[in-house]
């Protein structure tokens, strides 16, 4: 009996969060279009985000190169496909590995620390004291940082997947003597529109869902000091949940339309 009624509240509150991260989002669009534009606060929130992030992504693009295509090159040589290892790889990083591993790793780093920064502005009053003093947080600290996402994981997924393809180019060129222009001929002749467009849209709603829910997380947090580390674990594990689902919805609509 206790354990069905401790169900049904986690239920219940699991509504009630998806309800206000709604109303989050709504005000978010009603603050975007409203005078006035923090450009200034929007481009060093760009600057953090996506050049302090450009190592890590551009290491992790690199690595999945090289392990996807020294894992699978085995495979195609027992059926005497090497020649198809540039277009297989091309198009599942392109597609797939690339957008997802990079707006994880952008979840761990960005989702988290815009969680700990705007919980910690929270328990210790200084969102309050910009509202007192007439200066609208949720502008300022909100809409700037959910924008910034939005804009720079895109990039930083073009950057990771160039990374990868190389890391890839490396493997073939040491194992099989490919030349940089002959892999890159094949992986230019592989990819169509239609793996590139509904990949590139994606990754805006990737952008979309960090910046939302690390900003949710941070801007409503509780429970003292205990609630940044709070704010910031669950910024992580609430992002990477919508990330799978924004994918797995992408990835149906593209099979029916395309």
């Amino acid at each position: 009996m206790v354990q069905s009624s401790q169900l049904a509240l986690n239920i219940k509150n699991f509504f009630i969060e998806i309800g206000e991260l709604a109303y989050f989002s709504s005000r978010f669009f009603r603050e975007l279009f409203s005078k006035p534009f923090e450009f200034k606060e929007l481009l060093r929130q760009c600057y953090n985000m996506g050049n302090k992030s450009l190592g890590l992504v551009l290491i992790t693009g690199f690595i999945i190169g090289l392990v996807l295509t020294i894992q699978t090159r085995p495979t195609l040589e027992q059926f005497g496909a090497e020649s198809w290892m540039p277009s297989m790889v091309s198009i599942s990083i392109v597609r797939e590995i690339g957008p997802i591993i990079t707006a994880l790793i952008c979840a761990g780093r960005i989702g988290s620390g815009i969680g700990a920064e705007l919980g910690s502005m929270r328990v210790t009053e200084q969102i309050d004291a910009m509202e007192v003093s007439g200066t609208n947080p949720f502008k300022y600290l909100v809409v700037t940082r959910v924008l910034a996402t939005t804009l720079m994981i895109p990039i930083l997924v073009f950057f990771g997947d160039t990374m990868a393809l190389y890391g890839s180019f490396l493997v073939e060129n040491l194992n099989g003597d490919v030349s940089f222009f002959l892999y890159f001929d094949k992986v230019f002749h592989a990819i169509e529109y239609s793996d590139l467009l509904p990949a590139t849209i994606k990754t805006f709603f990737f952008g979309y869902a960090i910046g939302l829910v690390g900003c949710y997380k941070g801007y409503y947090c509780e429970k003292g000091t205990v609630g940044v580390g709070i704010a910031a674990n669950s910024a992580v594990v609430y992002t990477s949940m919508l990330l799978f689902i924004i994918d797995f919805i992408a990835v149906f609509i593209t099979d029916i339309f395309i």
